[in-house]
């Protein structure tokens, strides 16, 4: 296992510095309100040398320096920054975690060698933030805590792979007990028991440090030692189907990247095949040169593995991105072209018939469906489901279209409207007696005679949903002067349910 540790030591100061308009000042600080005490937070260089630290007294810093330029502390800007700085480092590996409040955590296991090797990949995260404009130091080590450690309290920056136990004590036992990353209240404990190194605790029996300072100490001690490795966080899932490309130069033109995506695309496949399952999500990630990371997602109507049809639905969604504005700064240099999501997806068994001429398949259906949803996204394409209900307006219900197959509706003995209204509209109806089909109507404020009709067909209000469940409901198709057919209803029965039935069309044939 190899663990690779970044610590920004002035994110803060680094974060408005960066970003500051016209000349930066010399000397810089952020402050923030303390128990009613205005005291610095962070520090730049400059005010490091000078004396100034984080803690003292705002009106102290002053008077030491009173060139010093201050700015208000932000902490939810600098835990956005560290987030946005992992979302970076998965360049180097698809397993980076936030390690805040000043620093990032890679799992890099497996990935080492595609940088040239340890060192090779520490000069590259540090070479890189520092053209961003952060200070860093980078460790890497056989564990997380240690790597976090190295790159904060230590001058060793690299533990070999296969490095003994005995030599993985000996280089913690040089480190402060900070390092063990414990709460102040412990360290503090710690302190005033005569204990300042890690190896003061390694030379003392485990269990009265137990009963003193608590397991936790314990498991801290081994998890710096590499005898247990704790869990990194990542902020997304690393996908188990991942191809990608890197580039020495950014690539910038849209057809650069739309042909890059294919080849990704030939390369994702096979992987895809030998498993047996295809693509439902694709994710494509765009690192820019600059340290800007853009992300496109499509999703597909059934389980893909086609290296034509998933570059023609990732160019789909590049191009409906575009629209919008696709900013690619000074270029891309890595991309890359993950299954997201996946199904179990058979071969395709093939058929020695010809297809028939004109026709189209399930497959042609389901290309428009991904074309769409690359579009438009894919919840917004919908298909009608028979749901169970006798009421009209919930007999169907609109549902994504990729996300289950397309139902086949059971014929109904009863004839429909072809166009159904979402809700019922009111009217105004002239009948011959109570329960009689209607003379005429004013919908919409036009008057209409009916000429002709058909019904009643009664559907009864459910049973099951208690006296508030609603009245019966008499369904006529009654035609008007103009020919239009409307399907009107007469809610309640007369005398039985309500002394004053109303009237409603529900829709048009």
């Amino acid at each position: 296992m190899r663990f690779l540790s970044v610590f920004l030591p002035r994110l803060p100061t680094d974060r408005l510095l960066r970003r500051w308009s016209g000349a930066a000042p010399e000397v810089f600080a952020l402050y923030a309100r303390v128990k009613g005490a205005e005291r610095l937070t962070a520090v730049d260089a400059r005010a490091q040398k000078l004396g100034l630290v984080p803690g003292l007294a705002v009106a102290d810093a002053r008077a030491r320096c009173p060139a010093l330029a201050l700015a208000e502390a932000d902490p939810q800007a600098d835990a956005a920054l560290i987030e946005a700085l992992a979302d970076w480092s998965r360049r180097f590996t698809p397993l980076a975690a936030a390690d805040p409040p000043d620093g990032v955590l890679l799992d890099v296991t497996g990935a080492v060698h595609l940088f040239g090797g340890e060192a090779a990949l520490l000069e590259e995260v540090e070479s890189r933030l520092r053209r961003l404009g952060f200070a860093a130091r980078a460790a890497l080590a056989p564990g997380p805590a240690l790597a976090r450690a190295l790159a904060r309290f230590s001058n060793v920056r690299l533990v070999l792979e296969g490095v003994a136990q005995d030599q993985l004590d000996q280089l913690a036992a040089g480190l402060p007990i900070d390092a063990l990353g414990l709460d102040p209240e412990t360290l503090a404990a710690m302190r005033r028991a005569g204990l300042r190194l890690v190896g003061d605790l390694l030379s003392r029996p485990r269990a009265p440090l137990a009963a003193r300072f608590g397991r936790e100490a314990l498991t801290r001690l081994d998890a710096l030692t590499c005898r247990i490795r704790d869990p990194i966080s990542p902020r997304f899932e690393a996908p188990a189907f991942i191809a990608e490309r890197r580039f020495p130069d950014g690539l910038t033109r849209r057809e650069d990247i739309e042909a890059t995506l294919a080849r990704l695309a030939a390369d994702l496949c096979p992987m895809l095949e030998r498993a047996g399952v295809g693509a439902r999500r694709l994710e494509a990630v765009f690192y820019r040169v600059d340290g800007a990371v853009k992300r496109i997602v499509a999703g597909t109507s059934r389980p893909l593995r086609d290296p034509a049809r998933l570059a023609a639905l990732l160019s789909e969604r590049l191009a409906a991105i575009a629209e919008e504005g696709l900013d690619t700064g000074y270029g891309f240099d890595v991309l890359r072209l993950c299954a997201a999501q996946v199904e179990s997806a058979a071969p395709p068994q093939t058929s020695f018939a010809p297809p028939p001429r004109g026709g189209a398949d399930d497959g042609d259906l389901a290309d428009l469906l991904d074309r769409l949803g690359a579009r438009i996204g894919l919840r917004r394409v919908q298909r009608l489901h028979a749901q169970a209900a006798h009421l009209p307006e919930f007999a169907v219900a609109a549902v994504p279209a990729a996300f289950g197959a397309a139902q086949a509706f059971p014929p109904q003995e009863a004839v429909r409207p072809l166009r159904l209204f979402e809700r019922p509209e009111p009217i105004e109806a002239i009948a011959l007696f109570p329960d009689g089909p209607p003379l005429r109507f004013r919908w919409r404020r036009v008057l209409r005679e009916v000429v002709a009709f058909e019904g009643p067909e009664r559907i009864a209000p459910p049973w099951w949903g208690g006296e508030e469940s609603g009245l019966t409901r008499d369904y006529f198709h009654a035609q008007d002067r103009e020919g239009r057919i409307f399907w009107l209803f007469r809610e309640g029965l007369y005398a039985r349910e309500t002394e004053t039935p109303r009237w409603f069309v529900h829709g048009l044939s």
